[in-house]
């Protein structure tokens, strides 16, 4: 009845132009509290795939109460499933390890004022 479940990889390891290409679209995505993507803001967690190119997204938020904690999510599976070479997408939220400044590249401290 259940399928076996296919075996993940690294994304930026089996698939590098897939993983720039996935990325580029993260980038599109933006928590609309903070004018920072997701991507540079240090919400994703990991970048997996499996053999039919369906990418594994694990995520974070900023906070546990994060009044966008219902649209962050569906904004980032859109965005990922859409990008070309990608058959879908699938979200999984967490909040362990909690999120943290130092989850942040330096071009998100930098749009911030932080550095």
């Amino acid at each position: 009845m259940f399928g076996k479940k296919k075996e993940r990889f690294s994304l930026e390891e089996t698939n590098p132009e897939l993983h720039k290409q996935v990325v580029r679209s993260l980038r599109m995505v933006f928590d609309p509290e903070i004018p920072v993507n997701v991507y540079d803001l240090g919400l994703i967690y990991n970048l997996d795939v499996d053999e039919d190119n369906k990418v594994y997204i694990r995520i974070t938020l900023t906070a546990p109460n994060c009044p966008e904690a219902e649209r962050i999510p569906g904004n980032i599976q859109n965005a990922v499933a859409e990008t070309e070479g990608v058959s879908g997408a699938d979200v999984e939220l967490v909040f362990d390890p909690p999120w943290t400044r130092e989850n942040m590249s330096t071009a998100a401290l930098l749009a911030l004022g932080l550095i």
